[in-house]
């Protein structure tokens, strides 16, 4: 039941909860579709993000640091080639169409890739609601209620379909809380900003791309400082981005995934975990190997990396941070004094049923206990007869590595759309099963 101070706002076929990329690539399929579409077949959409203004990893947007996928792989293209909001039409409205093509690369810098998610989320700024933190969503007959509380009581959005779209929750390691001089790789440039150059030493914790590319970073921006990179690989390994490997992120590929039994799930993770997990662009290896070997040539070393290490004791100090730092080969333990330590240690995807509420005990699941999402991304909600839950992320176990990966954003958004499409075409004729509607969005 809803307060009595509540602010109920008009109903809407969609409303999404969360706006990064995810929700931003469905927003725009919902304007092409409106576009294009029969008043009377128009999809009514708002979305709500917490932030003041829309911005994605801006913590790691690392001068020089490039995308780990094809630029045709935005928000819109796979989707729908002929998009205005693809990211050939971003760089003719930037005036860099030519420049990009002599530039003969696959792979923005994920500064101007930024810029480009920026320019998308202007372009459909009508459908967002800014600085609308959602506390909860609940049932009410045929229709979900989204609370955003407000100083002048809660405001109400209600919606016969809710997307959730949370994104990722960077992830320290047990034991380790982040603090003055401790901090998750995701603040990285935004803890740095207030540091000024006479920093000595920087301990570095993870293998991936985005420990490597701190790494980098730091021993670059700081040409006085140390910088020990500490990781429990012997050295860092590279992504396989080779052809076929790189088909696990197809669209084709989540449907092979989701039709899989258990095991045959679990074996295609673990083949194929090195394209994105853990893994460093071997361009980026080569560059730090280079650099620590020009180091000893010239007889003073600033990049240290210890591998088959581990960091077993952290002390913020206030002034500085003491790591502990042991040997998992020997057992031997060193203290490393520092000024910071940066721990690239990866991010967990975002549990959506604490926002479920009293919904959440509803929501089917599987042997294991995992949310059942079907293959259209909804939730199975017992006592949801027309309103929909569709959730963007938190996937992985039925759809597969793309679960939170940008790859997949553009296709995604189509199939959530026609889901939502079917099932009120479903809901308007009395059918028990959701109609196939040809032509309801390009795919």
């Amino acid at each position: 039941m809803g307060n009595p101070h509540d602010n109920f706002s008009p109903v809407h076929d969609v409303v999404g909860i969360g706006f990064g990329p995810a929700n931003l690539a469905l927003a725009i399929a919902l304007e092409e579709h409106n576009e294009s579409a029969r008043r009377d077949q128009a999809v009514t959409a708002l979305f709500l993000e917490r932030q003041p203004s829309f911005g994605w990893h801006r913590g790691m947007l690392i001068d020089g640091a490039t995308m780990q996928v094809s630029f045709l792989k935005d928000l819109a293209t796979l989707r729908n080639p002929t998009s205005r909001f693809g990211f050939v039409p971003y760089l003719h409205a930037r005036g860099r169409l030519v420049d990009f093509i002599n530039h003969k690369i696959l792979y923005p810098t994920r500064e101007e890739f930024h810029d480009y998610l920026e320019w998308a989320a202007a372009g459909v700024d009508h459908l967002v609601s800014y600085s609308s933190e959602v506390t909860e969503v609940r049932a009410a007959g045929d229709l979900l209620e989204v609370v955003v509380p407000g100083p002048g009581g809660s405001t109400v959005h209600r919606a016969r379909n809710v997307v959730v779209a949370c994104g990722l929750q960077p992830r320290m390691p047990d034991g380790v809380k982040a603090g003055a001089n401790v901090w998750h790789s995701s603040e990285l440039l935004t803890r740095l900003a207030g540091r000024t150059a006479d920093v000595r030493r920087f301990v570095v914790v993870g293998a991936g791309q985005s420990a490597a590319e701190a790494a980098e970073y730091l021993h670059r921006a700081y040409p006085q400082a140390d910088v020990e990179a500490v990781f429990a690989r012997y050295g860092y390994s590279p992504a396989d981005d080779s052809p076929y490997a790189n088909r696990v992120f197809d669209p084709e590929a989540v449907d092979v995934y989701y039709d899989a039994d258990e095991a045959a799930k679990n074996r295609l993770m673990a083949y194929h975990r090195n394209t994105n997990y853990a893994v460093v662009d071997l361009d980026l290896i080569e560059e730090l190997y280079r650099r620590a070997y020009q180091e000893k040539v010239r007889g003073r070393s600033r990049l240290h990396i210890q591998g088959v290490s581990e960091v077993t004791d952290i002390r913020d100090e206030g002034s500085g941070v003491t790591v502990r730092v042991r040997s998992q080969a020997t057992g031997t333990e060193q203290e490393v004094a520092a000024d910071a330590a940066v721990f690239a240690t990866g991010y967990d995807e975002q549990d959506p049923l604490p926002l479920l509420g009293s919904l959440a005990p509803y929501c089917a699941r599987d042997a294991a206990g995992r949310l059942r999402v079907g293959r259209d991304y909804r939730l199975t909600v017992d006592g949801l007869e027309n309103a929909g839950i569709y959730v963007q992320g938190g996937t992985e176990h039925t759809h597969g590595i793309t679960s939170s990966l940008l790859s997949m954003v553009a296709v995604r958004s189509g199939e959530i759309l026609r889901s939502v499409l079917e099932h009120r075409e479903a809901a308007m004729h009395g059918d028990d099963e959701p109609l196939a509607l040809e032509g309801a969005v390009h795919d």
